[in-house]
């Protein structure tokens, strides 16, 4: 059996892979086009010029043509040969281009009365360029996490407040039931998936402990389910912080829940209580499960099935659907029986409710 795996690509669009691979086909075709009719507009005024001072060298055209057209494929076969493309490097290298320009500029207004009677003026500032180019795009990618300017990473204001990104752990990828609750379009927030936790959960998958791979793989399809479903804002985290040098799994959930303003989404008992510690809102699953149980009130009729006996001398133990354990005196004799209870009593504890019952009472209007 194969493993499970999930690409960690960047947020889900709304067009399809067909779609956008026509977009980009047709804007290479257009590109093609373009340095087509530049490059024969280029070989005709050469061939104007040689015709004018009768040279004999007719195959200069056709080869600025031939030439052009080789520049324009080699640009396609590089942008081919490098699919996946991270906008805060190009961001960066745009940004560093940009600086170095406006800083050559005032730079070389500033040396203009020195550089005027100069013949290495125009030396001097092609090096200044060179050498700002170089250092503010250098500076750039180098602390490109640091500094939140680049425009798909700036987290803008929002209109109105209560809408956070939700961010997953393991433990609740590997749940399941994130995956029901997303489905009933009662989650309005983006569900973000960092990337060390997809690799911690793709660990799991590959690992020699039978009952740890079924989990790490059933992760991985619930993954699969959350970023396939139209009704789900699902998008992957790539990128790695500074401050997550040195941090364990669940100190990085809680430094990016920070960063993000966001909340954490887990089932872990040990995580909950680390994030309100860092004073980061929280959604534990095992809470929210609980709040959704159906409440049974003293005195509503329901029907059980007993199927074990309980610790006083006449209780019966059954189960509701949810896993609530139901106490029903009365029940020990009708273990593998489903019988109509009364609800007495029910007792909330840590572990989650309890409901006590009585057998043989009265039926309900």
């Amino acid at each position: 059996m194969e493993n499970s795996r999930i690409e960690p690509n960047g947020p889900r669009d709304s067009s399809s892979p067909l779609v956008d691979s026509i977009t980009i086909t047709i804007l290479r075709i257009l590109f093609i086009l373009t340095v087509a009719s530049i490059g024969g507009s280029l070989a005709q005024s050469s061939a104007l010029r040689l015709e004018s001072s009768n040279s004999k060298a007719f195959v200069l055209p056709y080869l600025i043509f031939s030439g052009v057209l080789l520049v324009a494929f080699a640009i396609i076969a590089l942008d081919m040969f490098i699919p996946r493309k991270r906008i805060d490097v190009i961001s960066a290298v745009y940004f560093g281009l940009l600086i170095g320009a406006l800083f050559t500029n005032l730079l070389t207004l500033a040396m203009a009365p020195f550089l005027s009677g100069s013949s290495y003026g125009s030396y001097i500032s092609l090096g200044v360029l060179t050498v700002m180019c170089y250092a503010c795009v250098s500076m750039l990618l180098q602390t490109k996490d640091d500094f939140r300017f680049v425009i798909p990473y700036v987290e803008f204001a929002r209109d109105f407040k209560g809408i956070k990104p939700l961010i997953l752990d393991t433990s609740s990828v590997i749940d399941g039931r994130l995956a029901e609750l997303a489905e009933t379009n009662i989650l309005d927030s983006r569900l973000v998936m960092p990337r060390f936790v997809l690799l911690e959960l793709q660990a799991i998958a590959d690992s020699s402990d039978k009952l740890k791979r079924v989990r790490g793989r059933r992760g991985l399809d619930i993954l699969n389910r959350l970023r396939s479903s139209e009704r789900i804002d699902f998008t992957m985290y790539d990128m790695e912080l500074p401050e997550f040098a040195g941090q364990p799994v669940d100190m990085k959930l809680v430094l990016l829940a920070k960063h993000m303003d966001g909340k954490l989404v887990t089932g872990d008992f040990n995580l909950n209580k680390v994030a309100k510690l860092h004073n980061v809102e929280v959604i534990d699953l095992n809470q929210v499960a609980s709040a959704l149980r159906p409440q049974h009130l003293p005195g509503e009729y329901f029907q059980i099935r007993i199927v074990k006996p309980g610790e006083g001398h006449e209780q019966g133990i059954g189960y509701l659907d949810d896993g609530t354990m139901v106490v029903v005196e009365g029940g020990r004799d009708k273990i593998n029986q489903t019988v109509q209870v009364i609800v007495t009593s029910t007792l909330q504890t840590q572990a989650g409710r309890m409901i006590f019952a009585k057998h043989d009472g009265p039926s309900p209007n």
